[in-house]
């Protein structure tokens, strides 16, 4: 019970109610009244509490623009209505004297419940902290994004733990119990279970870390290694990706923040070297001709910009020539049709002129001896 409650004053102010029945002998109703009055006054306030002042003090909030008032409002709000008539059960119990073991279960009761809307109050505030704070539109479409979202589940998740284990303890610190002993086991279990489980805590950190560093997001197009696929799911252990021949790749969160992690959906154009020859027996004026054919391909191509096309060097049975052009695109599919339009161009231009592309050729002479 709590000791600084003290009954004596209220029943101070009551008249001796003293009475004796058949059947039943002397019976003392000071305790009883007083206890009812104590439930009956308290059970008024609380409900003029909910029906007159969180109502009047909701209706000042719509006023305002912040939304911390509306949420603290509506976190108290929340808070169970038998919740209230257990508070005013439990002072009202005061005057009365149990056995030791009652008062020990009377009072886990009372505590728990305490502990458990205190959280689910702290909780209310986390989630409002985390959803305004971690919880972004990266992208400016309106959208929250994905990975903000599972971040901010994580912090919710994670403060909720640390919360339950805190209430916990207090319950049995208040209850009597030694919790010292207990914290100490808990801290050494805690080294173990560390070690134990080394590699799941060093995802988790690493998924905090991919949050914060933001190398890539869910929808952007990575190359990791060898692998590469688009990320569907940014989770707490790891990282799922559809890859371009449809199945999925799941990619531990620690393995990726040690990675070498290319991410295109970064790119805002597309750099292309590409090479391609013609014949030695190609007239001298028409080789001359191939930078001004490729160059005027390129102007009527849309979304590519040409940076260089150069005759390179003698290869052993082609002349090489050099091209260079940028795509203004970071789409894949794009850079293909370019690279596509731009090969049916060449093809034309070169049979109308009788210009030939080169393949592999070995001549051979032969002398008669």
């Amino acid at each position: 019970m709590f000791e600084s409650f003290s009954s004596t004053s209220l029943l101070a102010f009551l008249p001796a109610m003293t009475y004796n029945l058949p059947y039943f002998g002397e019976i003392n109703l000071d305790r009883i009244v007083a206890a009812a009055t104590i439930f009956i006054g308290l059970t008024l306030i609380f409900w003029f509490i909910r029906m007159v002042v969180l109502i009047r003090l909701k209706s000042l909030a719509r006023k305002t623009a912040g939304e911390l008032d509306d949420t603290m409002i509506s976190v108290v709000e929340n808070i169970r209505t038998w919740v209230y008539t257990l508070v005013a059960l439990y002072i009202a119990l005061q005057f009365f004297t149990f056995s030791e073991i009652v008062e020990k279960i009377i009072d886990g009761i009372f505590l728990f419940v305490i502990v458990w809307q205190g959280i689910e109050i702290a909780t209310g505030l986390i989630g409002y902290f985390t959803s305004h704070f971690l919880e972004k539109d990266e992208d400016g479409d309106g959208q929250i994004d994905p990975n903000s979202a599972t971040a901010s589940n994580m912090v919710a998740l994670i403060s909720k733990i640390v919360l339950w284990a805190l209430g916990f303890l207090f319950v049995l610190s208040n209850l009597g119990i030694e919790v010292t002993s207990l914290i100490a086991g808990l801290g050494i279990g805690g080294i173990a279970v560390a070690f134990a489980l080394q590699g799941v805590l060093g995802d988790l950190f690493a998924s905090f870390s991919i949050y914060f560093d933001k190398p890539f997001r869910i929808g952007d197009f990575i190359v990791v290694g060898n692998d590469i696929g688009t990320v569907e799911k940014i989770g707490i252990k790891s990282t799922r990706l559809r890859t371009l021949q449809g199945e999925q790749l799941v990619i531990s969160n620690a393995e990726l923040t040690t990675a070498r992690v290319q991410n295109f959906k970064k790119m805002e154009e597309r750099r292309i070297v590409m090479n391609f020859g013609i014949t030695y027996e190609t007239p001298h004026d028409l080789v001359k001709q191939v930078n001004g054919i490729v160059e005027r391909i390129f102007d009527s191509i849309g979304k590519a910009r040409l940076d260089l096309v150069h005759f390179t060097s003698f290869g052993d049975s082609a002349l090489i020539f050099e091209v260079v052009y940028y795509v203004e695109s970071s789409v894949y599919s794009e850079y293909l049709d370019i690279q596509q339009e731009f090969n049916f161009e060449l093809m034309d231009k070169f049979s109308e002129l009788g210009i030939e592309f080169a393949y592999p050729t070995q001549t051979i002479y032969t002398k008669t001896v």
